[in-house]
């Protein structure tokens, strides 16, 4: 059933209330073969220019994923930006550019500072100076959202989609803008992102060969990327253990052993014929993720919502 919102410009135009439709339907997307989806539509009658009356494009949304980077919260509050950290350079989705953004010098708690940075990003497209390019997504950054929770500030991209990687991601990466600390004080220098987590491809094979602790090489099935340096994880199931690859090819492994390296790398011996596997370690979001910001239908209305509020022309 449609459901009639009326939204309100309050600070500008408190007077000219303006309408939002939400509603589910189905639509046959491109791509679909001629399958019908269930999609959550928002329109509006109003226009995003009354001058020239020109009318906002409806919005389906069919994909969730909402690309985010987050700060390692190893930096604790209160956070002081002054002078020399009060710039930070913000891309969202597949933009042309970084855009650098100046967040005012003061003494800030986290989420006084996360809010801060969000009027800051949201201010992106309409920014005097900034250099804003118009093939830019502006409702990417118009809708993003910056929270505070548990010492780490995390900044998600204003759009949804289906992917967090390739040209049509949902996705953000912040830069340290020269010679300003402000990307290191707020721990994004040691932060994740979900562009990042999802091209992680996770490579394993099994063992060969019957690998005895104390020996080397270590023979394995397929290749799978290990190169001088990596971490891999070897488990039979009763067994785990992890080390690192010393050298090798592509299917056959260097493992430290004591002699010459003072020390066995592996302890237990590992059964060959698809007994035991390895598999490539690559890094991780301690919290297990990526997930998408959105992942509930109250947020996936929520966002359609802003979408057409941040296109609405409320003077009249």
């Amino acid at each position: 059933m449609a459901t009639n919102i009326t939204v309100y410009d309050l600070d500008n135009y408190p007077d000219n209330a303006k309408t939002i439709t939400t509603d589910q339907t189905t639509v046959v997307p491109t791509g679909a073969y001629g399958d019908e989806k269930w999609v959550l539509s928002f329109t509006t009658s109003a226009y995003s220019d009354n001058t020239n009356l020109t009318a906002i494009q409806d919005i389906y949304v069919q994909d969730l994923k909402a690309g985010w980077i987050k700060s390692s919260g190893l930096v604790s509050g209160p956070y002081v930006v002054g002078v020399s950290n009060d710039s930070l350079g913000v891309k969202i989705d597949n933009s042309s550019k970084y855009y650098y953004i100046d967040v005012t010098n003061g003494s800030y708690g986290g989420d006084s500072l996360a809010s801060e940075l969000q009027t800051k990003i949201r201010a992106v497209p309409t920014t005097s100076g900034i250099g804003w390019s118009s093939s830019d997504d502006s409702l990417a950054y118009k809708n993003s959202v910056v929270e505070y929770n548990d010492g780490k500030f995390r900044i998600v991209s204003g759009s949804v989609g289906a992917f967090y990687t390739g040209s049509s991601r949902s996705s953000v990466q912040v830069l340290a803008s020269v010679g300003d600390t402000l990307y290191d004080d707020l721990g994004f220098n040691l932060g994740v992102d979900s562009e990042t987590l999802a091209g992680v491809v996770v490579k394993e094979a099994t063992v060969a060969s019957t690998y005895t602790g104390g020996t080397s090489p270590m023979s394995i099935s397929a290749d799978i990327g290990a190169t001088a340096g990596d971490a891999v994880m070897i488990t039979n199931g009763t067994n785990t253990e992890y080390f690192t690859v010393l050298s090798g090819t592509v299917t056959s492994l260097e493992v430290a052993i004591i002699n010459p390296h003072t020390f066995d790398a592996i302890a237990n011996t590992y059964s060959g014929g698809g007994v035991s596997k390895v598999q490539l370690l690559r890094a991780q979001d301690p919290e297990g993720k990526p997930t998408s910001f959105r992942s509930t239908v109250d947020s996936a209305v929520r966002w359609g919502i802003l979408s057409i509020i941040n296109q609405i022309d409320f003077s009249s």
